[in-house]
């Protein structure tokens, strides 16, 4: 995914818009806000497509969260970002003063917080695909599963067949959850390579200017 994947986010409060960001300039944020006004106010999730973009809204205990994202990314990877912002929305000021803000109220201290979010979910789009197929093959697993036991009670099928079912859905079940904890486990790994890269590059700068000033390791006179 490119860095212009994600257009513009926003934060709303029913219909006022609390805090924003985009980097680009355009329409989006009004006809954004026009989807805003037509939204239904019962918690769901919502995508409409408009000129090879799409606006995709979470909504959720009256507040709204959207992102614009080019037609190319996928509604999953959409979604994800936009949960996130939630939960970090959420954390930050849920029953307090996201309940008081005005409009644009939370601007300076939320626009930053949604452009890192932004950053995050492109710069690990694969690694999150492949965590979302994982949630989705247990779920319809378990569902297969659960269809199955009902059609064998339907059956008379006796327990022994039964117990057997159900310990080959809670196996299935973990090994799921194993490849989901390998996948996160290696966006950590992925995610402190990158700081330490980070680190090793500012104490060589460190390093280099204190050569220059000193000319050499002894700095005394």
């Amino acid at each position: 995914m490119s860095q212009e994947s994600f257009i513009y986010s926003f934060v709303a409060r029913g219909t006022m818009v609390l805090a924003e960001y985009t980097e680009f300039t355009g329409n989006f944020p009004a006809i954004a806000t026009q989807c805003l006004q037509k939204l239904p106010s019962s918690n769901n999730k919502f995508t409409y497509n408009c000129d090879h973009h799409t606006f995709n809204f979470l909504v959720e205990d009256g507040y709204a969260y959207c992102v614009v994202a080019k037609e190319s990314v996928s509604k999953q990877i959409s979604i994800a970002f936009l949960e996130r912002v939630k939960a970090d929305f959420k954390k930050r000021y849920g029953g307090g003063k996201a309940d008081t803000a005005v409009a644009k109220g939370l601007n300076k201290e939320f626009g930053p917080v949604m452009k890192d979010h932004m950053k995050y979910i492109i710069d690990h789009a694969e690694e999150i695909e492949k965590l979302i197929k994982v949630k989705a093959q247990v779920s319809e697993v378990k569902s297969i599963m659960l269809e199955n036991i009902d059609k064998a009670i339907d059956r008379g099928d006796n327990l022994t067949i039964l117990a057997d079912k159900t310990e080959t859905l809670h196996s299935q079940a973990q090994e799921f959850r194993k490849k989901g904890t390998q996948v996160r486990r290696k966006m950590w790994y992925q995610n402190m390579k990158v700081k330490l890269v980070v680190l090793g590059i500012l104490l060589l700068l460190v390093l280099v200017i204190w050569l220059s000033v000193c000319h050499g390791f002894n700095c005394t006179n």
